[in-house]
């Protein structure tokens, strides 16, 4: 292919972005959007090479994989083998386990699969993943393997019904990511390849574009305008666009429709030309696969070694030395390995399979161990040991995009199942230590929790989820006689403002007075204090001493974060016994996230099993 200096002054547009918004700088709350500039990009560039050859007679597929890896597995690996020290002394074992997971679905590039069942790419746990952005590579690599071969099999039908079906492809992928809502969760929308692929087909018919010869003569004026609307339609997004914009969607159009008119329509002559030509944008895009590796790992590693946000100063250190790397990488790894004259394709495939089994062992053995435990001892060993969730979690809790019905849900225990712990993910621990409080006594209990399930018993004509399934519960625990005892939670501190916490608020007291007026015995176990950060991240700070307490939240803090809550405390029914974790956590100075060695939770706000007992131990005093 002809080299295209503006490409790769595009590709800076991309990855610039891409680092400050993962660094926290607010004005770039949509620079998410880079990594749709580089899907729309590869795909450009990579249907470009295969039609070129395909029109030769030339295309291998074994050349082509050899291309991918010199391009794609030596900065990986430089960038993997230098994360794993750091990861050996900071993480946890729990997150050793779960960086270990994420090394071998990189090598083997499914990360993005393992990312949608972890969690959302915004929430706030995901800013403690080394290797989070390794969704894109995987995508990516996805669409490498089943790209070409398509293009194999439909060759002989020629390029107007390979360009039909690659348009039909467009329309089911991008009517299905505006769709999504009602199809599957967020975080898989987001991360798979369904609603992603019409991105790489955008780029796909660029390349036909050139390759058919399509090119037509249009006035300087219009390559001028296009190319500017292209730069508008890329900077809005970065600018405008946030975490509530849904994504991908029809929004998606913007960033990506952008790249494409820059693609087809910006030649160097244009405004938009001659500055994605420029010197410092160009030498930005040649490091930009680099920089993208680089980043989030540095960015992850200070957040979690820090337990803290991190200052400005840091921050800009930390961006900065990410693109020190990159050039370091990029001068030194990248570009020779793409030289065939120093690394024939013998060297690149074997090295390529020394390296992936070298990361794939690495990843796989510290899953299996959970995360290489040996590496602690003492104290900081029982906090990890203790910082765990409820072993039915997986089993027994109902995820937000699932219904199940009350009358399915778990019992622990045979027995007289006269107990019933209802409410959201914040219930499931306190589920399990209550069982197992009770079962001495030959005692059942009922497990009824779903996740992001808001108080949603006052809202009228509502068929979500949500909305269907607390009433169904209510109305399951009121005509089962046998349950006597219920316990409720729910985290109520992160509800925001307005009528939408009016209307949860106004669901939490009409739950409680409708299981009083039921005749039950309610217990009310208030939420437990928010930590400034997750437990794991503060395992390290515990002293090896019988007094091995460590300071979650200051109480000064929580009780400012909780007031809402405990100033309307007097709308609960006066039956209600009420039940604040605080009192157990927290004395007149700090709510503890980790008291006398062992973890009260398991991530930043959901209590550990060793937390809800505790609780439970509470709830018992309170029925004697």
């Amino acid at each position: 292919m002809e080299y295209r200096a503006e490409i790769d002054g595009l590709r800076a547009f991309a990855v610039v972005p891409v680092v400050l918004f993962h660094a926290g700088f607010s004005v770039f709350s949509g620079g998410y959007v880079g990594v749709d500039i580089f899907f729309v990009i590869s795909g450009y560039l990579i249907t470009s090479i295969i039609l070129s050859e395909m029109d030769k007679g030339s295309f291998s597929l074994l050349n082509f994989y050899e291309r991918r890896a010199r391009r794609i597995l030596p900065a990986l690996f430089l960038v993997l083998a230098v994360c794993i020290p750091f990861a050996w002394i900071w993480l946890t074992p729990r997150d050793m386990a779960a960086f270990g997971e994420s090394v071998a679905a990189t090598i083997g590039f499914s990360s993005n699969i393992l990312f949608w069942r972890e969690s959302g790419y915004f929430d706030t746990t995901a800013e403690l993943k080394p290797l989070l952005h390794t969704w894109s590579l995987a995508v990516e690599e996805q669409y490498y393997i089943a790209f070409p071969l398509l293009l194999i099999v439909a060759w002989r039908f020629g390029k107007r019904i390979i360009l039909g079906l690659l348009g039909l492809i467009f329309v089911v992928s991008l009517t299905i990511a505006q769709a999504s809502d009602s199809l599957m969760s967020a975080s898989a929308a987001f991360y798979l390849p369904p609603t992603r692929v019409w991105e790489l087909m955008m780029g796909a018919f660029a390349a036909f574009y050139f390759n058919r010869g399509l090119v037509v003569s249009i006035p300087k004026l219009a390559n001028e305008l296009l190319g500017v609307i292209g730069l508008i339609l890329i900077a809005g997004s970065i600018l405008l666009f946030d975490e509530t914009t849904p994504f991908p969607s029809l929004y998606t159009l913007a960033p990506t429709l952008g790249t494409f008119l820059i693609i087809i329509f910006t030649a160097q002559g244009t405004f938009a030309g001659r500055l994605l030509s420029n010197r410092l944008f160009v030498g930005i895009g040649l490091i930009s696969y680099s920089a993208y590796l680089w980043h989030q790992p540095l960015l992850a590693f200070a957040r979690y070694r820090n337990a803290t946000d991190l200052s400005l100063a840091l921050i800009l250190f930390l961006c900065i030395t990410a693109f020190l790397l990159a050039y370091l990488s990029w001068r030194f790894v990248e570009a020779p390995f793409r030289n065939k004259k120093t690394f024939d394709r013998k060297a690149i495939f074997g090295l390529a399979a020394l390296g992936s089994a070298i990361f794939l062992g690495f990843g796989l053995v510290g899953s299996i161990s959970q995360g290489y435990p040996n590496r602690y001892t003492g104290m900081q060993k029982l906090s990890t040991e203790t910082a765990i969730a409820s072993p039915l979690r997986e089993d027994c809790h109902v995820e937000m995009w699932e219904y199940v019905a009350p009358s399915k849900s778990c019992i622990y225990h045979e027995g007289k199942i006269s107990w019933v712990v209802f409410g959201d993910s914040h219930a499931v621990e306190l589920a399990y230590a209550l069982a197992e409080t009770l079962k001495p006594s030959n005692i059942g209990l009922r497990h009824l929790s779903r996740s992001g399930c808001n108080p949603a018993y006052a809202k009228k004509n509502s068929d979500d989820l949500c909305t269907r399934w607390t009433k169904d519960s209510i109305r399951y625990i009121l005509e089962t006689s046998e349950l006597k005892n219920v316990v409720v939670t729910y985290k109520m501190s992160n509800i925001p403002t307005g009528r939408e916490r009016d209307i949860a608020w106004e669901s939490y007291i009409k739950v409680l007075k409708a299981l009083v007026d039921g005749g039950k015995n309610v217990y009310l176990v208030l939420q437990a204090p928010a930590l400034r950060t997750d437990v794991n991240q503060l395992i390290r700070l515990v002293p090896e001493n019988r007094n091995a307490n460590v300071e979650g939240v200051s109480s000064a803090r929580w009780k400012q974060q909780h007031k809402f809550v405990t100033y309307n405390l007097r709308d609960i029914p006066k039956e209600v016994k009420v039940v604040n974790p605080s009192d157990l956590f927290c004395d007149h100075q700090s709510c503890f996230a980790i008291l006398q060695g062992q973890s009260l939770y398991f991530d930043q706000n959901h209590i550990s099993v060793a937390g809800a007992t505790m609780i439970a131990e509470q709830i018992f005093q309170q029925r004697q």
